[in-house]
C-alpha cells in the first residue's frame, strides 16, 4: 500500500506535523527532575545510528511533518552530531528545525547550528545562582550555560527561548529573577511544570510541584502580561511582557491539560515511536529499520498505522491510570 501524499491523522482528527527526535539518552548534566543520580544508559547497539535517525526523519517529512525538534538527553554530546544536523536541515519540506539543549556547548556549536539550518533553540536554565544551579543539575556550571546563551544570541537564530522548571524548595524564589534575566537578554522564557515521568532519587514530585497558575501570579505582581495569539510548534501558551519584545510561555501539562490540539509525537533514541508524552503507547521503529526484509516504504506505513494508537490524553497524577515509568532523558525533551 503506497503512502504517497498520506498525512498523519489520529483517531481524534488531530494532524501530526511535528516530531521530537531524540538523538541520545546521555547528558553532561544530571538534572534532578530528569534523571536519578546513578544512571544506566543504553548500550550502543540499542541506539539508532545517525543514518537511522535521518531515515526516520525523512520518513516523517514525506508524511507531511514539517517541524522537527532535536532533543536528548543532551543532543550536543552525540558523536558527530553536526553531520546529522546538516542532513536534517536539508530535508525537503522541512519548515523548522529546532533544538532543545542545556546550552553548555553552544559557545562552540551555535554558529554551526545556525549554518545547518536550525531556526530556533530552547535552552534550559533553572537557576541564576551558581551553587544552586549545580545542585539542580548536579554537575553543571552556570557560567558555561550563560556563555552558551550569549553565543546563541550572537549567532542570530530566529528566536531563542529559555526553559525553566520551577520546584518548591529548589528555585521557587527565582521566578522574577529568571524573567528579568530573559528580558535583559531580549529572549523568551517558558516555565514548565515538573512532569511525573519515572521515579527520581532526590525528591517526591508531588512535594515539589509548582503550578504555572502560581508562577504566573508571582510574575504579575511585578509585570503586566498581555495575552498574545503567538503559537509555536509546541504547547506553550504565550504572554507578552508589556513594553518588551520578550514573551513568557507557560507549559502546563499537569494543571492545564493541552492534549486536545496535540500535533506531535516523539521518537526515542532506541527507536520507539511514542504517541503520547504521558502514556506508554509506542511502536518499535528500530525493528523495522533493521529488518533486511523491510524497506523505507514499510517504515512509513508503520508510522501511518501507529496514529491509530495515539491516545486522547494523558492523566498525570491520576491514580486511576498507570503512570509512565521512563525518565525524561529516555523520553526526549
Amino acid at each position: 500500500m503506497s503512502t504517497q501524499n498520506q498525512q498523519l491523522i489520529d483517531n481524534y482528527g488531530r494532524r501530526v506535523d511535528y516530531i521530537r527526535l531524540s538523538v541520545t539518552d546521555r547528558c553532561d548534566f544530571r538534572c534532578v527532575y530528569c534523571m536519578t543520580e546513578n544512571m544506566t544508559f543504553l548500550p550502543r547497539n540499542q541506539v539508532l545510528s545517525l543514518e537511522e535517525l535521518n531515515q526516520v526523519a525523512l520518513a516523517f517529512t514525506e508524511l507531511g511533518v514539517d517541524k522537527i525538534r532535536v532533543t536528548g538527553g543532551e543532543p550536543m554530546v552525540r558523536n558527530n552530531i553536526m553531520s546529522l544536523m546538516n542532513s536534517l536541515g536539508s530535508l525537503p519540506g522541512l519548515k523548522e528545525l529546532l533544538l532543545t539543549t542545556n546550552g553548555a556547548q553552544l559557545d562552540k556549536y551555535a554558529p554551526l547550528l545556525k549554518q545547518a539550518g536550525v531556526n530556533r533553540i530552547n535552552i534550559s536554565i533553572d537557576s541564576l545562582i551558581p551553587d544552586r544551579f549545580r545542585r539542580i543539575s548536579r554537575v553543571g556550571k552556570l557560567e558555561k550555560v550563560i556563555e552558551g546563551i550569549d553565543a546563541a544570541i550572537a549567532a542570530g537564530f530566529d528566536r531563542i527561548r529559555l526553559n525553566a522548571v520551577i520546584m518548591k524548595g529548589y528555585n521557587d524564589d527565582e521566578v522574577l529573577d529568571l524573567v528579568k534575566f530573559s528580558l535583559d537578554k531580549g529572549v523568551d522564557i517558558a516555565f514548565i511544570e515538573e512532569m511525573p515521568l519515572g521515579q527520581v532519587s532526590d525528591h517526591r514530585r508531588e512535594d515539589t510541584l509548582c503550578t504555572n497558575d502560581w508562577v504566573k501570579q508571582v510574575i504579575e505582581e511585578q509585570f503586566t502580561l498581555v495575552p498574545t495569539p503567538s503559537k509555536t510548534a509546541g504547547p506553550s501558551k504565550y504572554w507578552q511582557v508589556s513594553g518588551q519584545s520578550s514573551r513568557i510561555g507557560f507549559i502546563s501539562p499537569v494543571s492545564h491539560n493541552f492534549c486536545a490540539d496535540c500535533n506531535r509525537v516523539r521518537v526515542t533514541v532506541e527507536g520507539r515511536l511514542l504517541l503520547c508524552l504521558g502514556n506508554e503507547h509506542s511502536v518499535d521503529l528500530r525493528e523495522v529499520l533493521r529488518d533486511p526484509d523491510r524497506n523505507f516504504e514499510d517504515l512509513k506505513q508503520v508510522i501511518v498505522e501507529a496514529m491509530n494508537l495515539k491516545p486522547e490524553r494523558h492523566y498525570f497524577y491520576d491514580s486511576d491510570h498507570e503512570q509512565p515509568v521512563r525518565l525524561m532523558n529516555m523520553t526526549g525533551g
